[in-house]
């Protein structure tokens, strides 16, 4: 998979994580999964999992940029609050000395524009915070994804029991059919790990230029979520050890 992106991706600091190199680390796992395990599911979740890495990456590029139309919406509701509040601070200066009259006709004028400004900064308030809100909807429904894909690829490791390469394992009518060597079975394991990992980074990806709490919460929960599996799968790759050390 060949992706192209802007410059900016191309000069990442070593404090940062870099895009390019997740895709790049993400497409040689795909590779290496398709070529010891043609065809399996496993390659099939990894090639979706590029898919979606490819959007993320694009996703982090643009949530740090500003909206502009919202922005520009906004800099006009806080231009005609302020000018709204220059023509009353206008009008009463020229009708004070008006005396009574003068008074009556500020007072009408004034609960008008008070209405305006108060429209006007509920507005401006909902300016303000829509922008967050939006980009904060598309990071959510992006980790959810991610999210997924950790349970997809657990899916795949759940059957893949190192108890059963025991002399003493008897199976039952229900047992699933079991192919792979122990080194196969290491391999596969592990190829689920590192898919697990890089589901982890893609997830930190939403916030490395983008500050919100709520993101910033979903994202440690897609990473909490993609540690505690794949320290699942490691306990299972440690009895395998076991197992083939036993051979």
């Amino acid at each position: 998979m060949q992706l192209f992106f802007n410059s900016k991706f191309r000069k990442r600091k070593f404090s940062e994580l870099n895009p390019v190199s997740i895709i790049s680390t993400l497409d040689k796992l795909r590779m290496r999964i398709d070529e010891r395990f043609p065809g399996s599911g496993l390659g099939r979740v990894a090639a979706e999992m590029g898919e979606v890495a490819a959007e993320i990456v694009l996703l982090a590029e643009q949530l740090p940029r500003p909206i502009w139309p919202i922005r520009i919406v906004t800099f006009v509701a806080i231009g005609l609050l302020v000018g709204l509040t220059a023509w009353v601070c206008v009008l009463t200066v020229r009708y004070i000395p008006a005396g009574e009259s003068g008074l009556m006709e500020i007072l009408q004028g004034a609960e008008s524009a008070i209405n305006e400004l108060i429209f006007l900064g509920l507005a401006i308030l909902f300016l303000a915070t829509v922008e967050n809100r939006i980009k904060r909807k598309a990071a959510l429904s992006s980790l959810h994804r991610l999210r997924s894909i950790a349970h997809v690829v657990d899916m795949h490791q759940l059957t893949k029991d190192p108890a059963s390469l025991l002399a003493d394992f008897k199976k039952t009518a229900s047992s699933p059919e079991r192919t792979m060597s122990p080194n196969q079975l290491t391999r596969y394991l592990d190829y689920c790990s590192e898919l697990l990992a890089i589901n982890s980074k893609l997830a930190a990806l939403h916030v490395q230029s983008f500050q919100d709490s709520e993101v910033q919460k979903t994202v440690d929960e897609v990473e909490n979520l993609s540690h505690e599996l794949s320290s699942k799968i490691w306990q299972k790759i440690m009895m395998l050890d076991v197992v083939i050390k036993k051979k």
